[in-house]
């Protein structure tokens, strides 16, 4: 007889989802302590989150199902993979396990994501549900982040919107010719484009939801996509879409299908996430320093260099620019020296408005090697 698995309690269920909400990083998950997920009370899952003024913060974040009828190629939920472990979560369930952690100060919010069980609505229909017992009966009124589901309908984004903090809905890859590699069950245009500009068109300065966050995901390197296609569609992105933050999850051979073409690809699993955490630096070059698209330098390949951060390497392409006067420079030149970022160029620009000069890259806070790196690019 063939074994028939018991069915998970509450703190099973719990603890599986937790657990695979990790495939989705809208809520980033890294190498050092303060980006790193940890477990909480009762072994749950808590994932870090990037303050505004740069601090960290914790979130709950749990999939509501792992049950998906999806075929995406790249993740190890997929339908038909019965190694996984099956189970959802009621919204009662899921009210009655975040609440301690937000009554004891512990997170910041609360992340809801699930497979797709069934239609999108009906996924959705689980979340909202979630979303307005907090809302409504809890009177919680912290930070509430919703997955779209691929394919929602316009009223159930409508919905997301009016309860949520933030939004997200995964790209997962550069256009419809590298989509299609991943997955035979979506339509990129439709199930993808079309429910992003919705959700833009809702947020925009000024729409009834402008106050919500939106984000996406790239799954780098499942396709065989290149970083040059990656970064000219973050640009439109933030551009015509209004996006707030884009986040990145290196394909990590051993998690796909044979056919995907992350599983032949001669490229290392560590340099796949070496070259997501340029796409991270990159991000912010788009995002915080002024850069476009166009100025940022790719190998041959059409990958970004991973011998050196992006910046550094404009810089290196761009030796005219250098020294840079730190006492005469404005705020975008200072942005552009590698090494210096918004705080230290903030420092430069407060001591210099307060009548001093800067002498020395101690002076503003900047110490070791660090320092002694920014000085190379500078003059006094």
């Amino acid at each position: 007889m063939p074994f028939i698995q018991p069915m998970p309690d509450l703190r099973e269920k719990l603890s599986i989802l937790a657990a695979d909400a990790q495939y989705d990083l809208s809520c980033a998950c890294g190498s050092t302590p303060t980006d790193r997920r940890r477990r909480g009370l009762d072994d749950r899952w808590l994932y870090p989150v990037t303050l505004q003024d740069g601090g960290h913060s914790l979130m709950f974040k749990t999939l509501v199902s792992n049950i998906c009828s999806s075929d995406c190629k790249y993740c190890p939920l997929r339908a038909g993979q019965d190694r996984v472990r099956r189970c959802s979560l009621t919204p009662e369930e899921i009210v009655r396990a975040f609440m301690p952690y937000w009554r004891a100060g512990e997170v910041l919010g609360i992340f809801l994501t699930s497979g797709v069980c069934g239609q999108p609505d009906a996924a959705m229909s689980r979340m909202l549900a979630t979303a307005e017992i907090l809302r409504y009966r809890e009177r919680f009124r912290g930070v509430l982040h919703i997955k779209i589901i691929p394919g929602a309908s316009d009223a159930a984004i409508e919905r997301a919107l009016s309860l949520a903090s933030a939004v997200s809905l995964n790209l997962e890859t550069a256009g419809a010719a590298h989509f299609a590699k991943l997955t035979t069950r979506k339509d990129y245009l439709q199930n993808i484009i079309a429910p992003l500009k919705r959700i833009a068109a809702l947020t925009a300065p000024g729409a009834p939801y402008a106050r919500v966050k939106t984000t996406t995901q790239f799954i780098v390197g499942a396709a065989d996509e290149t970083d040059r296609e990656v970064v000219n569609y973050m640009e439109g992105l933030y551009d015509r879409l209004g996006l707030h933050g884009i986040y990145f999850s290196a394909y990590q051979r051993g998690l796909g299908t044979p056919d995907l073409p992350g599983e032949t690809s001669a490229v290392s699993n560590a340099d796949l996430l070496r070259r997501e955490h340029r796409l991270y630096q990159t991000d912010f070059l788009l995002r915080k320093y002024g850069f476009l698209a166009a100025e940022i330098g790719f190998d041959d390949s059409g990958n970004l260099p991973l011998d050196v951060d992006p910046k550094e390497h404009w810089a290196r392409r761009h030796r005219e620019r250098f020294p840079v006067d730190v006492n005469r420079a404005d705020k975008a030149e200072l942005l552009r020296v590698p090494g210096l970022g918004p705080v230290s160029v903030r420092r430069i620009l407060n001591a210099r408005r307060n009548g001093g000069r800067v002498r020395s890259m101690e002076s503003i806070g900047l110490r070791g090697a660090r320092a002694r790196r920014v000085a190379a690019w500078l003059t006094y």
